[in-house]
């Protein structure tokens, strides 16, 4: 009885873990975006206060839903709410990286046409994609692994090939906290 609940508190301790870095890595891609588009009133918008309360929600709000997860894990309806909350997050990602990409590019080429004579400014707009694309490819392949893992669950539980791939969950797992060692 001790190791079963000391095993569903390591559980629920990582599902709490991987949910929270996911937050996070939306919460600093909304970051970024103020700080680009709102860069004269960032300190007003972003003030100590807002960033502990964040914080503090993210931990809370990750702490509770990895708590009614493992409870619940072996429903469906909770791991498509995973899997649901992990697309969310990446077409955030998506859409703020990507207006924040146009922002400079646009900017880029404004000052670019401003210039006596024109400067090309194509190497700046490569560099720029190249960068996004790493930043969300590098997202991608380390947590897209743990998701299509969870997919899987839910469509081919039973698939001698499905659960071939189960093996891997903990490979899925380290893949995620490099996620947040590669991630600049």
């Amino acid at each position: 009885s001790i190791v079963h609940h000391m095993d569903s508190v390591i559980d629920m301790l990582i599902c709490s873990s991987v949910v929270s870095s996911l937050s996070f890595l939306g919460v600093i891609a909304v970051d970024r975006y103020i700080t680009i588009f709102y860069a004269l009133r960032y300190h007003s918008i972003m003030t100590l206060q807002r960033a502990v309360v964040t914080m503090a929600s993210v931990w809370l709000a990750s702490t509770v839903s990895s708590t009614v997860l493992i409870t619940y894990f072996r429903s469906n309806t909770i791991l498509l709410c995973l899997i649901s909350f992990f697309l969310f997050m990446l077409v955030l990602m998506l859409v703020l990286y990507i207006h924040m990409f146009a922002l400079a590019r646009h900017h880029l080429h404004s000052i670019s046409s401003h210039q006596k004579p024109p400067a090309a400014h194509r190497g700046g707009s490569l560099k720029g994609a190249v960068t996004l694309t790493i930043l969300l490819g590098v997202f991608f392949i380390c947590w897209g692994p743990f998701f299509f893992h969870l997919i899987l669950i839910v469509t081919c539980p039973t698939n001698p090939f499905c659960t071939c791939f189960f093996s891997y969950f903990n490979l899925f797992l380290i893949l995620i906290i490099c996620n947040s060692v590669i991630d600049p």
